[in-house]
């Protein structure tokens, strides 16, 4: 039975359970399957060798989601091609396609994890009362291990862009 974390999350302030187990840096980055815009699975293993920036939000269709991956996407042009953007959530691969086509959103790789909640599950971000996802930040290193975990506490405000993108630059050195 998956780890509950009663109150690890809020939403407006009301306090929600989160499943699955809260990850720390230096820990092995769990596996995951979580379906891409063309239905097909994606694992951690897709991006192997290289330095991930993953970002999890409730629903692009909200406005700090929304400002999340379009800020992510913004940045990838300066992280260069070692690192892998993707911005998991329990929207469906199709509303995930719209969505990139009407922002603009090429350089960000948008993920469902509305299957089976694995990714939800494996990295402590499933919101039991909503089935939706936490709002959190994971940077993985080329080795599979988290250099970077933010869970944001109330899923309605911003993570520290800045600590996540600084965890990535300094993934890519540590690989040079």
């Amino acid at each position: 039975m998956p780890q509950e974390r009663a109150g690890a999350a809020t939403f407006l302030g009301n306090p929600l359970t989160v499943i699955g187990p809260e990850l720390k840096p230096g820990n092995k980055a769990p596996d995951f399957t979580v379906l891409a815009n063309d239905l097909s699975p994606v694992t951690l293993a897709k991006t192997a060798g290289k330095v991930r920036l993953i970002s999890v939000v409730p629903s692009l269709d909200t406005p700090v989601c929304d400002a999340q991956t379009r800020r992510f996407n913004q940045e990838a042009a300066s992280l260069g091609d070692k690192v892998a953007i993707l911005t998991i959530s329990m929207d469906l691969p199709f509303a995930q396609k719209r969505w990139c086509g009407a922002a603009g959103v090429e350089r960000v790789q948008t993920l469902s994890d509305h299957r089976e909640a694995s990714f939800g599950l494996a990295y402590g971000t499933l919101i039991k009362e909503l089935r939706l996802e936490c709002r959190a930040i994971f940077v993985v290193d080329s080795n599979d291990t988290l250099r970077h975990v933010e869970y944001v506490k109330e899923i309605s405000t911003h993570p520290n862009y800045e600590a996540a993108l600084a965890a990535a630059k300094g993934a890519i050195s540590a690989r040079a």
